[in-house]
């Protein structure tokens, strides 16, 4: 289905509602080229610097976070309703063991700004080039986040990411 583009701020409640449940498919691509997705629920959205910004906290453990670190971008890709199990799949499972753009069916296609591709089987895209990370600082946690996320020392980055596109379905609040 065709893609036009819009503004950041005009589908936010479709993008927070669908990063809680199914997820947000991350799209970063590895040293070879090859494009990765993962599967996350957590995030920011907002205004910093100025800039419209979607940070993306990603566990250093995974593979996208070296896929991000190396090409400083990555694009949310938010599922229609028909394939919100996909986004189980794309958790699940390590881009360094799995071409899971290819296992789950899914067309990586060019992004207008990045070099990290869309999904071309969702409903809306943001394209986003990182302009600052974060390491968590575990020392400064409040104790209970650190005893329930973080018991392994798994920390999260977080990769701010000016929102540089956003592309979206014409219908799409009658999918997601």
């Amino acid at each position: 289905m065709a893609k036009t583009q819009v503004g950041w701020m005009d589908y936010l409640p479709e993008l927070v509602r669908n990063m809680e449940s199914p997820g947000l498919l991350v799209v970063s691509v590895d040293a070879r080229g090859r494009p990765n997705v993962m599967t996350a629920s957590w995030g920011s959205i907002g205004v910093y610097w100025g800039l419209p910004m979607f940070i993306a906290p990603i566990r250093k453990s995974r593979y996208t976070h070296g896929c991000i670190k190396r090409t400083r971008d990555y694009t949310l890709n938010v599922l229609p309703r028909k394939l919100a199990e996909l986004a189980t799949f794309c958790g699940t499972v390590s881009g360094r063991d799995h071409d899971k753009i290819a296992e789950a069916n899914l067309t990586a296609a060019r992004g207008l700004k990045v070099k990290s591709p869309i999904i071309e089987e969702c409903v809306l895209h943001y394209e986003c080039k990182v302009v600052h990370a974060n390491a968590v600082a575990p020392r400064a946690l409040v104790s209970e986040i650190e005893r329930v996320h973080y018991r392994d020392a798994d920390y999260h980055t977080y990769f701010f990411g000016q929102i540089v596109a956003v592309r979206a379905e014409e219908n799409l609040r009658r999918r997601v």
